[in-house]
């Protein structure tokens, strides 16, 4: 490595993707021009207790905003596109992506009064994007959804080669592989940088292709009795297609369940992604006018998410449909890394209804990844040749072991850089370092609040969710130092207060001594009663139950 630090270089700046799985977001910068790459949201983990979702931290970005010449898109997966309102209501910027891509950001953008302020720019697999410095090609790969493009992004100081998201199946529903040929075009010409899909890295081998799901369905489908349900993610283009397919071969009708999936139907069928034959596409609400085994329903909560269709129907709290025994129903995809009890509970309400179910652990032809695994990765790299690594979209083990992937084919350990999240990546063709950082993060949205629960908040919410709360609600005389109503005690979430009377009895007796004697020292200032009454109410409450609940003193003078 070159120890000297040219002046001009490229900065590459991870806002989101690295160390996680989710709220993709790249920022390459040159002079006084950024690009940005993608714009995702995650979903919150266990400890973000009412969170709804999870988005990069652009602080950065809100300082250099004048710099910023537009976003570009890989694919339209809510890991890529999901930030892009909340990005968009602070800094408006030209959008660009492929047809079915900006088909799912402009329903976004219209949900969020956004679609008459930002400009978007449909480009296809081939076109070139000039913003100012930056020339980015759009380069085909195979995803779980069509439309998806992988990038070279053509700098002053060198080219940059981005996977996006990919496998590659060469035999693909669509019938476009990834254009391989144009990536080892790219490689002959010189690369000077990676960025490369990380998530499936600890697989070995090669990434099953989609035809095989497509048999399976066809197989169970030609068997099943009654009902069909298919449970998937809606974002998967593919897999909805070969869902249709299946039924059309069957004679059965389709319909589909959960908002998500309603949604993406509609988009790319208007779009041409989805081609449903004339006649079979029923509407959910009519499914009960048909035999059992004429119908499939394709319906999202694939993850056990709590309010999906599939956990609503097994809870029996499915307004048009309500699961019977003998009927099918097939998990169409693989867990989540965070979701596995959850999906695990599903699947135990589903045998609880007595339905044949399947999923992956029973049979492995039910799911493909979009992600490229081991072998498909080395191709990669060979093909590309690049002289600097980065490996993104993954937790830290999978940037770790695609770091050591890379060194397997020859690379120095010295130009691989594994980042994280707000990292600056300095390059130029004969230097390159990772030293600063930037501000990032992440940003908490709950309900219509952005922003605005932090980790007190959230702490506040872990603390109430596992020992409740204890409100004390006391009167004090204005002129005499003496209490003359309370203390009342509401528990919430603590304990149910008329089968605990001796310990509220207690604990009132605790709280008038500890006020009384405040009051005889004259210490009317409400920070002192009140620390008064939570120091010693929550010592007392710890010993008799060892739990400590918030505790919320209200203190009136009258």
């Amino acid at each position: 490595m070159n120890k000297r630090k040219p002046k001009n270089n490229l900065k590459i700046i991870p806002l989101g993707g690295l160390n996680e799985i989710g709220k993709n977001l790249t920022v390459f910068e040159y002079k006084d021009e950024i690009v940005i790459i993608d714009c995702g949201l995650a979903f919150p983990d266990d400890e973000m207790l009412g969170i709804d979702i999870v988005i990069p931290d652009i602080t950065y970005l809100e300082k250099n905003r004048e710099k910023i010449k537009g976003i570009v898109l890989t694919h339209g997966h809510e890991d890529h596109i999901g930030g892009l309102p909340f990005f968009l209501k602070k800094i408006n910027v030209p959008i660009y992506g492929t047809n079915l891509t900006l088909g799912l950001v402009a329903n976004k953008l219209k949900e969020h009064k956004l679609d008459k302020k930002v400009k978007t720019h449909v480009r296809k697999a081939g076109d070139t994007i000039t913003l100012g410095r930056f020339k980015i090609e759009l380069i085909r790969v195979g995803h779980s959804i069509p439309d998806a493009v992988g990038m070279l992004i053509d700098t002053p100081v060198g080219k940059i080669v981005h996977t996006g998201d990919f496998k590659i199946d060469f035999t693909p529903i669509d019938g476009d592989p990834i254009d391989l040929n144009r990536f080892a075009e790219i490689g002959s010409s010189g690369v000077l940088a990676l960025m490369a899909d990380s998530t499936n890295v600890e697989r070995p081998g090669y990434t099953m292709t989609d035809k095989k799901v497509g048999k399976t369905f066809d197989r169970i489908f030609a068997s099943a009795e009654k009902r069909i349900i298919v449970a998937s993610f809606s974002s998967n283009v593919h897999r909805l297609q070969q869902i249709v397919d299946a039924a059309y071969l069957c004679n059965r009708k389709i319909a589909f369940s959960g908002r998500s999936m309603v949604n993406m139907v509609k988009v790319a069928s208007e779009l041409g992604y989805i081609n449903i034959p004339d006649g079979i596409h029923i509407n959910i609400n009519d499914i009960n006018r048909y035999p059992d085994n004429e119908i499939v329903v394709a319906t999202t909560g694939s993850q056990g998410e709590p309010m999906s269709a599939l956990v609503r129907m097994a809870n029996s709290e499915h307004r048009q449909m309500a699961l019977q025994e003998g009927d099918t129903v097939i998990m169409s995809s693989s867990a989540i890394p965070g979701n596995e009890k959850t999906i695990s509970n599903i699947i135990n309400l589903l045998y609880e209804k007595g339905v044949d179910i399947i999923y992956e652990d029973l049979l492995d032809d039910v799911h493909v990844s979009g992600h490229a695994c081991q072998e498909e990765l080395k191709l990669i790299h060979s093909l590309v040749k690049p002289k600097y690594f980065i490996p993104v979209h993954g937790e830290y083990r999978h940037l770790a072991r695609h770091a050591q992937l890379a060194e397997e084919l020859g690379m120095s350990k010295n130009n691989i850089f594994i980042g994280k999240n707000g990292n600056v990546i300095e390059l130029n063709k004969d230097f390159a370092e990772m030293k600063e950082t930037v501000p990032s993060g992440y940003i908490l949205v709950d309900g219509l609040g952005v922003g605005d629960v932090g980790n007190i908040v959230l702490k506040d919410r872990k603390v109430l969710s596992e020992d409740g709360l204890m409100v004390v609600v006391v009167t004090l005389s204005k002129d005499e130092n003496k209490i003359i109503s309370g203390p009342d005690i509401i528990s919430r979430g603590f304990v149910y207060v008329r089968e605990s009377e001796d310990l509220m009895d207690g604990a009132k007796k605790v709280i008038a001594e500890a006020l009384e004697d405040c009051l005889k020292k004259n210490n009317r200032e409400w920070s002192t009663l009140k620390s008064a009454v939570k120091d010693s109410l929550g010592r007392h409450l710890y010993n008799k139950t060892k739990r400590n609940p918030m505790i919320l003193p209200v203190i009136n003078e009258f």
